[in-house]
């Protein structure tokens, strides 16, 4: 969430920063609730100056014998109205609490200002041997058409579990694998992110440290728990992870870490569970976008001071996948209207689709800053011996079925064969091509 004391100090100075994101600040209502929080305070503190005065004259009187009833009368009235103003006083912080945790992340000063991806800002763009995709020499094929032949299997996808679920055999399971393999490898071994195995089922507290809850709860997949005659078990809802950056970023959750001990950076290979409540029919062919896909996910929990760096070189951690894959790809500047809610700052990573003959998103970049820290409480030590929040990103490294749509597409042959990457295939038993089972 974003600082309350930024909010009190320049509440309209924010508003307008939040506007260009699309949102409007509900300035009255905060005022109001910072209005009533205040008298409530005040109130507090002059009952608890009047009884802390009354005490010390208790023991004035005792010491010159007199009676002491109706002043300890007193004080213990003022105990039940000092209970009271302290019940409302947090009444009114949890109503605070609700109101900032449906407001998004303000946008760090670089990011360009706009309504839609239309105002997003390229960066770079990176193809073998230039810039710029190389046409292929025939009428290129979609992903489904080439992935049918080698496995790929929607008609079961569908019957097991419904729309936007697909089955992977054989040889497109294998290069599935071998995907995932390669990038979370690539993470480990050469970028220096520490592999995590983490909980695919989370609570409703995990989501909220993210940001996830309570603002997008449409787009999660809740599990029913079962209890004793179908009651719910003890513990709340539990929700499938949308992302592991969930999981990863939670690790810290109500930490002090050492200052010694950061940068921390954090990988996990796992599934990933959206229910894609805003699609509205987007995308309803292949694998672009389903309700279940993998993605190897990037996690850094770093010192403010260092975050902006982090994410260049988070970005270019990316990079490196589509690169030795051999995709051409384009980096782009996300401008404030197209930004995610706890983002300060993001790049997509888009990879070009030669069947589509359009970019694709493929990574997302973003460096949250204290967003996320402040609603975890992840702190660390400063050299001063003081404890701040940390700064919080995460990235893709990358989204495994949209590289294996990729893949398929740019690396396809005349044949329906697919040419296998050279930088891919020690992960996938040497093997140079893919072919269409006879």
């Amino acid at each position: 969430m974003i600082d309350i004391q930024i909010l009190r100090k320049d509440t309209d100075g924010v508003a307008v920063r939040l506007v260009s994101r699309g949102y409007t600040l509900d300035t009255e209502a905060f005022r109001a609730l910072e209005a009533e929080r205040k008298d409530v305070q005040t109130r507090t503190e002059a009952l608890q100056a009047r009884r802390n005065a009354l005490s010390k004259s208790i023991g004035q009187l005792k010491a010159k014998g007199q009676d002491t009833a109706a002043v300890m009368a007193e004080v213990a009235g003022l105990g039940d109205e000092l209970k009271a103003s302290a019940e409302q006083n947090d009444r009114l912080l949890a109503r605070l609490d609700a109101f900032l945790l449906t407001v998004p992340n303000l946008p760090h000063d670089s990011v360009p200002i706009g309504d839609s991806e239309a105002g997003n800002v390229e960066a770079r763009r990176w193809s073998p041997g230039g810039t710029e995709p190389q046409a292929l020499a025939f009428a290129p094929r979609d992903h489904v058409d080439l992935g049918e032949p080698i496995g790929l299997d929607f008609g079961s996808g569908s019957k097991l579990s419904g729309a936007r679920f697909v089955v992977l055999k054989g040889q497109i399971a294998r290069l599935h694998r071998a995907l995932a393999q390669f990038m979370i490898d690539v993470q480990t071994t050469e970028h220096g992110y520490t592999e995590c195995y983490t909980p695919y089922i989370v609570n409703a507290e995990t989501l909220r440290g993210t940001g996830q809850l309570p603002k997008f709860e449409q787009d999660l997949f809740s599990v029913r728990k079962g209890g004793q005659d179908g009651e719910e078990a003890e513990g709340g809802a539990l929700y499938l992870i949308p992302t592991s950056e969930v999981t990863l970023t939670n690790l810290v959750r109500g930490e002090i870490v050492a200052a010694e001990s950061l940068p921390i950076r954090l990988t996990a290979h796992t599934p990933c569970f959206r229910s894609e409540a805003g699609s509205h029919g987007r995308d309803t062919r292949g694998m672009i976008r389903q309700h279940q896909f993998d993605k190897v996910e990037m996690v850094q929990v770093v010192a403010p001071e260092a975050s902006y760096e982090a994410l260049e070189q988070m970005v270019g951690h990316a990079e490196i996948i589509l690169q030795r894959l051999e995709l051409p790809y384009r980096v782009m500047a996300l401008c404030t209207g197209d930004m995610g809610f706890g983002a300060a700052k993001t790049y997509d990573l888009e990879v070009w689709l030669p069947a589509q003959n359009a970019y694709r998103e493929i990574s997302s970049c973003s460096n949250c800053e204290a967003f996320q820290a402040r609603r975890l409480q992840a702190r660390f030590r400063n050299e001063q011996g003081k404890t701040e929040l940390l700064h919080t990103l995460n990235g893709s490294g990358l989204a495994v079925g949209r590289a294996l749509v990729a893949v398929l597409e740019n690396h396809q042959q005349a044949d329906g064969s697919i040419r296998i990457p050279v930088a891919l295939r020690p992960w996938i038993g040497g093997l140079e091509v893919l072919k269409p089972l006879v």
